[in-house]
């Protein structure tokens, strides 16, 4: 969070003996600090964490990946959020799927926002490659059955004029390519996912492949739902 490095370079900084705590060499890795008392430097020079919590959504493109850096060199999300702190995403959106990503650098906040038991709604358009029958829909409301579990949607709709081909689905969990798996096991292969909706939050007014800041009252009551504020 510092900017320094990455978890693996800054364990080889401790191990090096380059990391003081207090003015003491310390080389255990997890020996743990207090922000707001301990004195932490690295080569004779001070660590600050800047403690100011941010919280940006961005209306993610498509062919991206939902990682702080690609080892292959491919493009990553942090390339389209703008902003001096540093933030990772809240949750995952897989390569092809375009839509409500969040950022922050407040940790209980994310946790909060991905665990289950919160049921955080999402909300999915998704466009298929064949007439959706009105049996499948059923289907996806009571619960398809996959490799890690029963995958049931909350609400399942047409969207009109579509032909059948686009559907708006919600489901309250958030595991690996679930709306893939739910549409492949009834035989659709889905063209495009865009996530519409996250936490109440859309993007609306948020062009493709740019990002804003969340207002203080969106924060605030999500903070209040999530038992945070």
């Amino acid at each position: 969070m510092a900017g320094i490095g990455s978890r693996r370079k800054n364990d080889e900084l401790i191990r090096s003996g380059a990391v003081k705590i207090n003015g003491r060499v310390v080389t255990e890795l997890g020996t743990k600090v207090v922000l707001s008392k301990d004195r932490v430097s690295m080569n004779g020079t001070i660590v600050s964490i800047e403690e100011k919590n941010v919280y940006i959504l961005l209306n993610k493109p498509k062919d991206v990946i939902t990682t702080m850096n690609d080892e292959r060199g491919r493009e990553t999300v942090m390339n389209y959020v703008r902003t001096k702190y540093r933030v990772f995403p809240v949750g995952r959106l897989d390569r092809n799927t375009t839509g409500v990503l969040l950022f922050t650098n407040d940790g209980e906040f994310a946790n909060a926002l991905i665990h289950p038991k919160f049921e955080i709604e999402r909300v999915y358009r998704v466009t298929v490659d064949k007439t959706m029958q009105d049996d499948d829909l059923k289907k996806l409301k009571k619960g398809i059955h996959l490799e890690d579990g029963l995958a049931k949607a909350q609400t399942v709709e047409i969207v009109e004029g579509s032909k059948r081909k686009k559907i708006l689905i919600v489901i309250r969990e958030g595991r690996n390519r679930e709306v893939r798996r739910m549409f492949e096991v009834l035989d659709y292969d889905v063209r495009q996912l865009d996530r519409v909706a996250f936490a109440g939050l859309t993007t609306l007014g948020v062009p493709r492949g740019k990002c804003r800041m969340l207002s203080y009252p969106e924060v605030k009551d999500l903070k209040k739902y999530l038992g945070l504020a």
